[in-house]
């Protein structure tokens, strides 16, 4: 029996995800196919690398740092996005807060990111490469519209894999008999239009597939988290939810806040432990 694991983005508020992937640690639990869209996969791998509370090191420390993220950032030519890539992708993983590529190169599962294809306006599935050591699919896959350069690979230009796909459970599904998602939103949750639609029109108007998703996206993230409720009444699958992301905004600096937000999805985790342990095993 294949299991799966599939991680919704929400940039820093993946947080909660990141404790949710710590508390599945401590209980032994790891699955055989890893999905995730955005800051969801690029926190993702820690948990694939075996690696508790990294990404927990890795915002407390340094989402309020400046080369981290901010504004000069996205200003800076070689730079041109709100993150610090080379930071952020680079010198943290590589230098600060060492990542395991020998742990994340034994898992024997798979590891894939979403991203969004500009030239179709659909998600796409990269497997996520063992030893990238810049990082490039999860910095795709995290590639916010307006706050992000876009990306080529394998002659295709990408963005933010949760245009596409933003809760690829149908994925995971199609992969893998036994399915637990995590979301970073509430259940009640309801995602409202892009305020900055008219700026997105005119900076992408060169991908006019990609500007009709852009336009659509909150009518087809509510719809999918419907049919994802639904598949989890049937039995389809298992889903994890924040009961509140406690004010965690995207670019989040507040340091005690990630705090909590990671306690609250660590604490949610060992609360299930043994349903999700019954959940996996069939």
């Amino acid at each position: 029996m294949k299991t799966g694991l599939v991680l919704e983005g929400g940039a820093l508020r993946a947080i909660f995800s990141s404790g949710v992937c710590d508390g599945l640690l401590e209980g032994g639990i790891m699955t055989d196919y890893v999905i995730g869209v955005s800051a969801g996969i690029a926190y993702g791998v820690s948990y694939v690398s075996g690696q508790p509370r990294r990404n927990l090191e890795v915002v407390t420390r340094f989402a309020p740092d400046k080369r981290y993220m901010g504004w000069r950032n996205l200003a800076d030519r070689d730079n041109r996005c709100y993150f610090g890539l080379k930071f952020a992708y680079g010198t943290i993983p590589n230098e600060l807060v060492p990542f395991d590529y020998d742990a994340f190169e034994a898992f024997p599962g798979e590891v894939e990111a979403v991203v969004t294809n500009l030239n179709t306006g659909k998600a796409d599935y990269l497997s996520v490469p063992r030893r990238d050591k810049e990082a490039v699919v999860l910095q795709a896959s995290c590639a916010m519209p307006l706050l992000f350069p876009v990306y080529e690979i394998g002659g295709q230009p990408y963005l933010d894999g949760g245009i596409g796909d933003a809760i690829p459970w149908r994925r995971a599904l199609d992969k893998c008999d036994r399915v637990v998602v995590v979301l970073t939103r509430p259940r009640h949750y309801h995602r409202r239009s892009d305020r900055m639609m008219k700026l997105i029109r005119k900076r992408y108007r060169s991908y006019p597939k990609f500007v009709v998703a852009m336009e659509g996206r909150a009518e087809m993230y509510n719809r999918e988290r419907e049919a994802l409720f639904q598949a989890e009444r049937e039995g389809k699958l298992l889903v994890i939810a924040p009961q509140s992301t406690l004010g965690v905004a995207r670019t989040e600096r507040d340091t005690e806040k990630l705090r909590l937000l990671w306690a609250a999805g660590y604490q949610t985790a060992m609360e299930r432990m043994e349903e999700i342990r019954g959940y996996l095993r069939g």
